[in-house]
């Protein structure tokens, strides 16, 4: 006769998620790195155990922020959804990753504030890679168009970028692996008390 979970199995048997729930803000230029840290990272505390999502801000605009613009109020928009859903999951246990542009302090700070007020753990973490390496990358093309003058309002461009003042972590991508990225922010989630 086989063992079931429900007639014999014990604790000890099963794994246990990790449920410590987190939002870890990821924001910087385009191209900076962010998406590609964001799922090291998440690669990483899976395997540890943890529930983990990432919020990836070109997802969110396709599914959830559909038909909104680039304006500044658009923009704010946009990080609020993407802040309640973060601050949603993280409540409920889950490791939220949000590698989104974010431009604006107030409405990172907005969404900090959130978090604050229902006690789940917020991190920021500035991916402040130069614009000068953002633009070599160019993940998207999307230096190419604005150089090219296909497109007006490119973040650190043409259009503002307010970088954090006191992040929690700065990540400078041009001068490590996405692995050495991952890794720091691991290590700062560890000493949080978050993985």
């Amino acid at each position: 006769m086989t063992q079931t979970q429900t007639e014999t199995a014990t604790p000890e048997d099963q794994e246990i998620p990790v449920t410590t729930g987190a939002t870890v803000w990821f924001t910087g230029l385009p191209s900076a790195g962010k998406t590609t840290i964001a799922y090291e990272l998440a690669g990483r505390l899976r395997e540890e155990g943890h529930l983990v999502e990432v919020l990836d801000g070109d997802e969110i605009r396709e599914f959830i922020s559909a038909g909104l613009g680039f304006s500044r109020e658009d923009r704010h928009t946009n990080v609020q959804r993407i802040g309640f859903l973060a601050e949603l999951l993280a409540r409920n246990g889950v490791k939220a990753l949000v590698p989104v542009i974010a431009p604006y302090a107030d409405s990172r700070e907005a969404v900090r504030k959130r978090h604050q007020e229902s006690g789940a753990a917020y991190l920021e973490v500035h991916v402040a890679t130069p614009v000068e390496v953002c633009s070599v990358r160019d993940v998207k093309g999307l230096y190419a168009k604005q150089a090219a003058g296909e497109l007006t309002g490119l973040t650190g461009v043409d259009d503002p970028y307010e970088a954090p003042e006191t992040p929690d972590l700065r990540i400078e991508s041009q001068d490590q692996t996405v692995q050495e990225s991952a890794a720091a922010l691991h290590a700062l989630l560890t000493e949080r008390g978050l993985a």
